[in-house]
């Protein structure tokens, strides 16, 4: 099944992603610092949007993922491929991030992963989750991402390190 975005929509989603995130980080410890280094070349190809500095501790980087239905469906979207038309490898198996922060958007779910021990948990069974597509449009452009469905409750059982935070919404 494949599903299509227009790249504003992803965008959108992207921006309130990051927004929840790190509102989250900061929750979690108020004295920390959470700088968006999204667009900072050096970061970019390493798959980290954000690091996360905390009085005392390692800086941690952060990959943040927005989905906008996957909570619905009980799944993450785990990125394989980011872009099969120029064969660009997905976030989940590049990135150096040490924190993948799941955000399911329309419900405001915040997950916080252990990047690696995810990572090293799914590539030994890979091949029980479903492979999904998606399409984005850019312009004149569309290019296909493919990733793993994985259902978040099985990775939250196999890997204690995952963490689930939900996020209410702001009262005005």
């Amino acid at each position: 099944m494949s599903r299509a975005y227009s790249m504003r929509g992803v965008l959108g989603a992207a921006d309130r992603a990051v927004f929840l995130a790190r509102e989250v980080l900061l929750r979690e410890d108020p004295a920390s610092l959470v700088h968006d280094v999204q667009n900072d070349p050096r970061f970019q190809h390493r798959g980290v949007d954000l690091l996360w500095e905390r009085p005392g501790r390692p800086v941690l980087g952060v990959e943040v993922k927005g989905d906008r239905q996957g909570f619905r469906r009980g799944t993450y979207f785990f990125e394989l491929v980011s872009n099969a038309e120029k064969d660009s490898p997905g976030c989940f198996l590049y990135s150096i991030a040490d924190l993948l922060v799941y955000v399911f958007v329309d419900v405001q779910h915040v997950h916080v992963l252990e990047l690696k021990a995810v990572r090293e948990w799914f590539v030994g069974r890979a091949k029980e989750f479903p492979l999904k597509t998606a399409k984005t449009r850019t312009g004149a452009n569309l290019y296909t991402t493919v990733g793993a469905s994985v259902p978040w409750r099985e990775v939250k059982k196999a890997v204690p390190a995952a963490v689930m935070v939900h996020t209410p919404p702001k009262r005005a």
